[in-house]
């Protein structure tokens, strides 16, 4: 009894130990977009409820194969007869077996077997769809979580410049050569510099959040995520890109249609035909109490044909199913011209969202410029706080608005990788345009 404490100390140690154990990777370890990816793959669920059925399907591509195969049966009865006509009762055991198999059923177990295949084949399509869109969605959480770091930093760098234009102006009236009014102006503008500090906190918290739940971790997690928002604003050609979108999931799985349609059309031409089978039975009845009599037994082997003549149904439905297949093959059409009108969008907002990069570092350039110059003739007494406090805010805004232009190219680029049905552009031929 006495060391009791002692073993529930050791053990809570060790639980503290093992813990402390599981959060090391997430605490000593930055997390990249690979890596992010990985464990969404791992953990997401809907990612493993695709893959759960294309295991599903599987097993039903397997009992597809069953046809094939001969069936057997078999069954047994034990009878007690009492009547009043034979005053001895008598008890008789039944035994009965059948085989069949199948010869010819016009087709239909190879439709059948064919559609099933085709059945496996959509869902390992759609398990593909379900990664592509689970690494966009990865994609964009990462990345608006890199954004929000850097408007963080914006926003702590807004903080700064709005105390030191506040601290000028207290200065400067203290000294007598400014109005209270300049440092009411640069107080107001201090103030939503902090809120908009506390705003950019908030939005980040968010977008790990976001992360979090799509990889599975904790969703208060926090990370040091490694990667940056600045990528190359050079495309394969749109001509590659068209010809990797056309290899899509939804594609393949239009022309799956298609192949599906014609199996239906089979399995509706198959009741024209007759079917044949090869049967065997084998029965045996035993009787008591006369143990002594030989027990009864009986052996049939013997071909059954069945064959519909009239079937008013049958003849609208091989009618229905020839149109189906014409239906199956507009609907793929229809899926390439939407997949290739989805490239030439999303090439064009990729292009768009490059320029716009470009013409926002530009235009913080100047906003840079014009913030250290209305700051240097405010500090002596050539400018107004006005145009001080107006000259930070166009800077601010500059900031951020680069950190956003940098955020949509990084998704226009995600984007048209999702519509390419590729994880990464680097893949593809290397035929790039500027």
């Amino acid at each position: 009894m006495l060391f009791m404490p002692v073993k529930i100390i050791h053990r809570g140690l060790w639980f503290v130990v093992f813990q402390i154990f599981l959060l090391l990777p997430s605490l000593c370890f930055p997390l990249t977009l690979d890596d992010a990816i990985s464990m969404g793959r791992k953990n997401l669920p809907s990612y493993q409820a695709s893959k759960i059925r294309v295991q599903s399907t599987e097993y039903l591509y397997e009992a597809s194969l069953s046809p094939y195969l001969p069936t057997i049966d078999i069954g047994g009865a034990r009878e007690h007869t009492n009547n009043s006509i034979q005053p001895d009762s008598f008890e008789r055991t039944l035994f009965d077996a059948t085989a069949s198999q199948i010869l010819f059923d016009g087709g239909r177990r190879t439709a059948n077997r064919n559609i099933a295949k085709l059945n496996l084949e959509d869902n390992r399509q759609e398990l593909r769809k379900n990664l592509l869109s689970l690494q966009f969605d990865v994609k964009v959480a990462f990345y608006t979580a890199l954004a929000g770091k850097e408007v963080l930093e914006h926003r702590n760098q807004q903080l700064k410049d709005a105390q030191k234009d506040y601290e000028i102006a207290e200065g400067r009236f203290r000294f007598g050569v400014a109005k209270r009014s300049d440092v009411l102006q640069s107080s107001v503008r201090l103030e939503q510099a902090r809120f908009d500090l506390r705003q950019a906190e908030g939005d980040l918290k968010n977008a790990m959040s976001d992360l979090n739940s799509l990889i599975g971790r904790i969703l208060d997690t926090s990370y040091d995520l490694e990667g940056f928002l600045d990528i190359e604003d050079r495309l394969p050609g749109k001509e590659v890109l068209n010809q990797a979108a056309l290899e899509r999931p939804e594609v393949k799985q239009a022309i799956n249609a298609i192949e599906i349609a014609d199996y239906n059309k089979s399995l509706t031409e198959s009741l024209f035909y007759p079917d044949l089978s090869l049967d065997f039975s084998y029965s045996r009845v035993e009787s008591d109490p006369d143990f002594f009599q030989t027990p009864e037994e009986s052996r049939t082997v013997g071909v059954a044909a069945t064959w519909n003549i009239f079937e008013f149904g049958k003849f609208y439905e091989r009618k229905s199913s020839k149109l189906e297949i014409k239906v199956s093959q507009r609907q793929l059409g229809e899926v390439e011209r939407q997949i290739l009108l989805e490239v030439q969008k999303q090439y064009e907002d990729f292009m768009t969202a490059a320029e716009s990069l470009s013409l926002a570092r530009q235009q913080l350039e100047e906003s840079r410029f014009n913030y250290e110059q209305a700051f240097g003739e405010y500090k002596t007494g050539k400018g107004d706080i006005l145009s001080l406090v107006s000259a930070e805010s166009l800077l601010a805004n500059a900031r951020l608005q680069v950190t956003l232009s940098k955020f949509n190219l990084v998704v226009a680029r995600s984007s048209l990788e999702r519509v390419a049905g590729i994880e990464k552009l680097e893949t593809l031929k290397k035929v790039t345009v500027p």
